[in-house]
């Protein structure tokens, strides 16, 4: 029965496919496509369910013997990449979030997507072309977004890349579905192409949607080159194969001398090589620079990659790869030490960038990548358990946290809206309207009372980020990384975490002070209506998950709480932990890490409370952070320039020798081009009069010549006399019998 249910994990991301194919057909009725995209996505989600509760009820399915089902696909000379589905332990947990998340960001993208406004100002102006103008004014009139199926369509195949990802049973595979995100990023960042700005510096949703795609191929392309290897090295893409002890073994003992470095474990190579991949797609330092910038795309969008998708697929990468990263103890030698590095120290790095920023979204952009960054670091210090436990954990809570501040934006938005037609009550909406950004955190205030439900729910968001106590699933997940780093005896990743834990409470509530509490920093605020119910609802289902969800990871060595649950998610993580390679058993409770751990988040919270939340800040009011840090705080609120730094030193080279090149296409390439062309125009010039006078014409007047004289002598015998006739062919006759006596 168990392998039955098993089976449907092929079934798991053809829904959302089909969806994908059918929107193409039904796009003309918007409505249509949005119903056939959430029946995709639900179909998805129960398969998924069904697949994980069945992996979860038989942990000698899941664990001890894995569900592994391969076709042959694709011939290699003597063998065949394969193509099939892997149902582990890793698979169902991942299985369990990414179904539950995606449909709740299904659900409220029917809510959200409605008629944007800075199309209201291309109407205005009547830049459209005449047909493009017909279905925009459609769309408003129905208040939707115009390219509204074209959205569904695309988030759709989004959820079919993480979903194939999720049950895929070997790295190629899983690399095609990896590719597939990638696409769809690019597709949905860039999907208001028509959105500017009145600020040039400010990036587009197009240059956002090219600048993610550019980055993460950086990563990808590493990545490629480490699967090649891989495949040199083992002949093996296969999960089950590849993690056979003595094919990891063998890799472990393999040699590749790299130049300047040296001999160095094959492993090590390609672990590093795959990781980054991982950290391209999760944004980690120094390829961070995309992420921050996806906030163009609609908010939705924002919640897929940094929640349910794209950029958990890179922990997501490791987690299951470990075994090779864990082969033959040769983590010392730098693999392993290389991803903790990068973990370590891109947790703390974008989370002071985070306590600078004033947009609702950027700022929940950067506590990604901060967040990725723990999961990093406890993978790389061996913390298997708490890394996957900390990644589904925080994607129930930054799910909630970015639909939450979606709506924020879509409430302010309207604010505005509803503030500008009464101000001005018909008589001047022709008049040129001053630029209001909806997503910056000064613009609001005061929104608790207008917007009660996203208000209390991105508050119970924000406290699972920050880790508040004992309550919020953030803090059972983020206290266990901290432990695992205390107790494997890694201080300076411990004391770097913590800081990190510190400044995500500190901008974390700062966020929430500045969005909900105090008076109103301006009319759209003042007038924000609470979001539909298709919005709000699925904010109230993520809200219980950020909280109950960690519960079910509480070490039984805590005291009281410890045994209420009993760890039910800690025991199977940690069975399927064994099946990697790594030991795992429950911590000693140790005061120490936990009240640092306490004291991080309470602390950020009370400091944030402090500077934003003890005298709200009233309209045009200076941030005290800016006054206070002074020149520091320009550099975090620029993001240490690196966008600046990058171009300096990779795009503007690249559009120097562009140019350069067009210059030399122009003034070398086609110069030669041309110059041959003159000199085969002036040859033909030159030789035209000659060959034309001396050989053409020779030929045809000779010719003509030779036709006069043999008329002019044939025309002698034709004077129409019968017996000169009869004598010439006497004649011919005689001559051919004497030739041929002669010849024969």
């Amino acid at each position: 029965m168990s392998e039955s249910i098993f089976n449907l994990a092929w079934l798991i991301p053809l829904p959302t496919l089909l969806a994908f194919f059918i929107i193409f057909f039904t796009r003309e009725n918007k409505r249509l496509s949005s119903t056939v995209a959430l029946i995709g996505v639900f179909v998805g989600w129960l398969l998924s369910w069904v697949v994980a509760i069945s992996a979860f009820r038989t942990p000698e399915r899941s664990l001890v013997e894995p569900f592994d089902l391969s076709i042959p696909y694709l011939p290699t000379g003597a063998s065949f990449f394969t193509m099939g589905v892997l149902v582990d332990g890793l698979t169902a947990i991942m299985l369990f979030m990414v179904g539950i998340v995606l449909a709740m960001i299904f659900i409220y993208s029917t809510g959200y997507m409605t008629f944007p406004g800075f199309m209201e100002e291309l109407l205005g102006k009547g830049s459209l072309p005449p047909f493009v103008q017909a279905q925009v004014e459609e769309a408003k009139a129905q208040n939707l977004d115009p390219k509204y199926s074209r959205f569904f369509a695309f988030i759709s195949l989004f959820a079919t890349g993480m979903l194939g990802l999720v049950v895929a049973d070997n790295l190629l595979m899983l690399f095609i579905f990896w590719e597939i995100m990638g696409l769809c990023s690019y597709l949905l960042i860039g999907f208001w192409y028509n959105k500017t700005y009145p600020d040039p510096k400010q990036i587009t949703p197009p240059k956002a949607g090219l600048k993610a795609f550019i980055t993460t191929r950086v990563g990808d392309v590493l990545l490629l080159i480490g699967l090649v290897y891989l495949w040199l090295y083992t002949g093996q893409l296969n999960f089950r194969e590849l993690f056979q002890p003595e094919v990891l073994e063998h890799l472990a003992e393999s040699v590749m001398t790299l130049p300047v470095i040296g001999a160095v474990s094959a492993a090590v190579v390609i672990s590093i090589l795959i990781f980054w991949g991982s950290i391209g797609k999760s944004a980690q330092f120094p390829l961070h620079v995309w992420l921050p910038d996806a906030m163009e795309g609609p908010t939705p969008v924002s919640a897929l990659i940094h929640a349910a998708t794209m950029v958990s697929a890179g922990v997501y990468l490791i987690a299951r790869m470990w075994p090779v990263f864990n082969a033959y103890e040769h983590g010392a030698n730098g693999a392993a030490m290389f991803v903790t590095f990068i973990g370590a120290f891109t947790a703390l790095f974008a989370a002071t960038i985070a306590v600078a920023q004033n947009d609702i979204k950027r700022v929940l952009a950067y506590s990604t990548i901060s967040q990725l960054g723990y999961m990093f670091a406890a993978l790389g210090i061996g913390a298997w358990v708490a890394a996957i436990f900390h990644l589904i954990m925080h994607a129930f809570f930054k799910a909630l946290l970015f639909l939450g501040s979606g709506s924020v934006i879509h409430g302010v938005e309207h604010g505005h809206h509803h503030a500008h037609a009464h101000n001005h009550d018909g008589d001047d909406h022709h008049k040129e309207e001053e630029y209001f950004d909806p997503q910056d955190m000064m613009n609001m205030g005061g929104l608790l009372r207008r917007m009660p439900a996203t208000g209390w729910t991105f508050i119970i968001g924000g406290a699972a980020l920050s880790g508040f106590p004992l309550i919020t699933a953030g803090f059972w997940s983020k206290d266990l990384i901290l432990a695992e780093a205390w107790y494997t005896g890694h201080t300076l990743v411990f004391w770097t975490l913590a800081a990190a834990a510190l400044l995500t409470a500190f901008y974390t509530f700062r966020q929430i002070f500045l969005t909900f509490f105090g008076q109103p920093r301006s009319e759209a605020a003042a007038h924000a209506p609470e979001s539909v119910k298709s919005m709000t609802a699925p904010l109230m289902v993520l809200a219980v998950f950020a909280i109950a969800a960690g519960w079910s990871g509480i070490e039984t060595t805590w005291p009281i709480v410890g045994n209420v649950v009993g760890n039910p998610l800690g025991h199977f993580m940690g069975e399927l932990a064994e099946t990697y390679g790594l030991h795992y058993k429950e911590l000693p409770f140790n005061p120490m890490p936990v009240g640092i751990s306490v004291i991080a988040a309470l602390g950020g919270i009370f400091l944030a409370w402090l500077v934003y939340g003890r005298k709200p800040l009233q309209a045009g009011d200076v941030d005290p952070l800016r006054r206070w840090l002074g020149p520091v705080h320009t550099v975090l609120r620029n993001k240490y320039y690196f966008d600046e730094l990058y171009y300096f030193i990779a795009v503007r080279p690249v559009l120097w020798l562009a140019r350069f090149a067009a210059r030399f296409d122009r003034g070398v390439i086609d110069a030669i081009v041309n110059a041959v062309g003159s000199f085969g125009r002036w040859l033909a010039r030159s030789l035209r009069r000659f060959v034309d006078e001396y050989i053409i014409d020779a030929a045809v007047n000779g010719t003509g010549l030779v036709a006069h004289a043999t008329g002019s002598v044939l025309r002698l015998v034709q004077n129409g006399q019968i017996q000169q006739y009869l004598l010439i062919m006497l004649l011919a006759v005689l001559v051919l019998m004497a030739a041929v006596e002669f010849i024969f």
